[in-house]
């Protein structure tokens, strides 16, 4: 993004949201406007894909959105145009200082101003800016989410054009630069005992001009393009949770370094195993003579069975704890719940042997039910 984007683009009305929108509106706002115009959906929305992905990028970001406010703050009030004091107003306040203090800053909002202005006699140099974070969503399986797994996504980035690598030209032409402004991107003039520096309206501020644009970009030299990527996502992932791939992101511009790829997860349920932190949770079902006489269960674990030993005098509902079985890479446990499991249906022995249980059994489990 240039820094004349600053003073020329309105991104709050790209995205429909009012200047004191909360990080909630714009992300929403957003959203919305991404489903509608993605290109995959809408081939016809790809510019206006563009325009809304890069008001997100700047607006989302508290510090690229402070210096866009400080910069439209500064550009349509009072003091429109800074430039340099020429003699006369107010002694000892020199813009001039002020401006090449800014351009040779290395972040901040002296980059927007020194982007904008070149500096002082920078002929249009532009600072390097690091590309547009990228937004994607992955569903995945239970089990792929503990183990790890490496799928595909389909992207639509912005980056340099491919048609005329970023030159904003057509084939067999090139940019040159502004007759009018001599390349530097701004222009002077005077008014009262001041001298007023502006962008060059010839170039729109960017020190060349095109005189044959590009017919993939229109001479921006930027495109959305769409690919896929093998993204990696790391074991142990929890749903709703982002994975940050570094550098996966929208390309940089003017040799800045690339955004990053930000992938939403989300996990479908599994038919058994549930998952409560770092814990991994299950229920397993057993006989009434295994609970109350005791026995040896099987229980299932992403590195296989393991046996579980049930002390006679079990309880339906109770838990028992198989240490290290939780998710891969934590500290967690397997958490087991035993449920005694009451057969729907009985036949003539096992009738005729609950029975005869029945009648040796000498508590009463309700005796204390009494008021």
């Amino acid at each position: 993004m240039s820094a004349r984007d600053y003073v020329e683009k309105d991104y709050y009305a790209a995205l429909g949201v009012p200047k004191d929108a909360d990080a909630a509106a714009i992300k929403k706002a957003y959203r919305k406007l991404a489903r509608e115009l993605h290109p995959d959906t809408n081939p016809g929305g790809e510019a206006r894909f563009k325009d809304v992905s890069e008001a997100y990028d700047v607006l989302s970001d508290d510090t690229k959105r402070r210096e866009y406010d400080e910069a439209r703050s500064l550009f349509g009030a009072g003091m429109h145009r800074p430039g340099a004091y020429a003699g006369g107003g107010v002694p000892g306040f020199d813009l001039g200082d002020l401006l090449g203090r800014a351009g040779g800053q290395s972040g901040g909002f002296g980059d927007v101003l020194g982007g904008l202005f070149g500096g002082r006699g920078g002929g249009g140099q532009r600072t390097p800016r690091r590309g547009a974070d990228v937004e994607a969503e992955v569903t995945l399986a239970f089990l792929d989410a503990l183990r790890g797994v490496t799928v595909p996504l389909r992207l639509t980035t912005t980056g340099p054009c491919s048609t005329c690598r970023g030159t904003g030209a057509a084939a067999g032409t090139a940019p040159h630069a502004c007759a009018t402004c001599g390349g530097a991107g701004v222009t002077s003039r005077s008014q009262g005992g001041f001298a007023f520096s502006e962008p060059c309206k010839a170039c729109r501020g960017s020190g060349r001009v095109v005189e044959t644009p590009c017919p993939t970009c229109r001479g921006e030299g930027r495109a959305s393009e769409g690919k896929t990527l093998n993204v990696r996502i790391p074991a142990g992932v929890a749903d709703g949770q982002k994975v940050r791939l570094a550098g996966r992101g929208g390309a940089g511009e003017r040799g800045g370094p690339d955004g990053d790829l930000l992938v939403t997860v989300h996990v479908t349920p599994h038919p058994f195993l549930g998952r409560k932190g770092d814990h991994l949770t299950v229920t397993v079902p057993v006989t009434f003579p295994e609970a109350a006489l005791g026995a040896q269960v099987p229980v299932p674990t992403l590195d296989g069975p393991v046996t579980l030993k049930v002390p006679a005098g079990t309880s339906s509902g109770r838990t028992f704890r198989v240490r290290g079985r939780g998710v891969p890479g934590k500290k967690g446990d397997l958490l087991v719940t035993v449920e005694v499991a009451v057969p729907a249906t009985l036949g003539k022995d096992a009738t005729t042997a609950l029975e005869a249980f029945a009648a040796a059994a000498p508590d009463d489990p309700r005796a204390h039910l009494t008021l």
